[in-house]
């Protein structure tokens, strides 16, 4: 008799899962929790250039997780964020975010990707003179993240009033990401002496061939980083993590959108 009531619920609830117009349950994505805020809601003047949910970053496509431009962060990191802003705001910059919290997924799309080594799609931009096998081994690409704990950015300085910068077009020309500021894609921030995401290193934050104005440029988000609490990763001068982060032990692996947010 058991069995019978559960066959009979199973052919029920199929029946019910194609009838049109009965409501369906919408599964729902893993939460982030407490704490996390979209960058946005802090500070609606920062800039965003989302890359890894569009198709301009080095594994030329859309990266897991990744399912609406969001800058996802804790509030603490937002906060400093909005203080970084504020500062730069007063002397005729803006920042803008590349990057903010990366789900887990999507650092294991970056580790599969680097263990792909037919994929060279965007070799001539992000990785000219660095041979795809030594991606791990120089630390471009890792199997953890600190983004994944929510309070690590990658973010540049556009000075105001921001250029309008062109949409990416999938197969155009890809120039090296150290070529000079007027040969690379033409992104609306200041000279870097690279462009982001440079696997390089001149990306390097005091990589002796970066002077004059780019070198400059570095050092001003630098210390407005660092004056407002952030640390900065000197193999790449756009990432920086907050000291004291809330979660410095836990990679999350909630996609980014909106509908993860507490």
């Amino acid at each position: 008799m058991k069995r019978r009531v559960l066959v009979f619920a199973a052919v029920v609830g199929g029946l019910l899962a194609v009838l049109p117009g009965v409501a369906q349950a919408t599964p729902q994505p893993p939460q982030a929790p407490a704490g996390f805020v979209s960058l946005s809601d802090v500070d609606p003047t920062i800039l965003h250039d989302i890359r890894y949910r569009g198709f301009h970053n080095f594994v030329g496509r859309p990266i897991d997780g990744y399912r609406e431009p969001l800058c996802l962060l804790t509030r603490p990191a937002a906060e400093a964020l909005r203080r970084v802003q504020a500062g730069l705001r007063a002397t005729g910059y803006t920042l803008k975010v590349y990057d903010c919290y990366r789900p887990q997924r999507a650092v294991d799309h970056f580790a599969a990707w680097a263990e792909d080594l037919g994929d060279e799609l965007t070799k001539r931009e992000f990785y000219p003179e660095v041979a795809k096998t030594r991606l791990f081994e120089d630390g471009y690409i890792a199997h953890r993240s600190g983004h994944s704990r929510g309070s690590t950015v990658d973010l540049t300085i556009v000075r105001l009033p921001a250029r309008p910068q062109p949409p990416y077009v999938p197969g155009q020309p890809l120039i090296p990401c150290f070529a000079p500021v007027w040969l690379r894609f033409p992104d609306n921030t200041v000279d870097m002496g690279t462009g982001y995401d440079c696997f390089d290193p001149r990306a390097n934050t005091l990589d002796p061939r970066i002077t004059g104005r780019a070198l400059a440029n570095r050092l001003l988000l630098r210390d407005a980083m660092a004056a407002a609490g952030f640390t900065d990763y000197d193999l790449e001068w756009w990432r920086f993590t907050l000291a004291g982060e809330p979660y410095p032990d836990t990679y999350f692996d909630f996609p980014v959108t909106r509908r993860s947010l507490p």
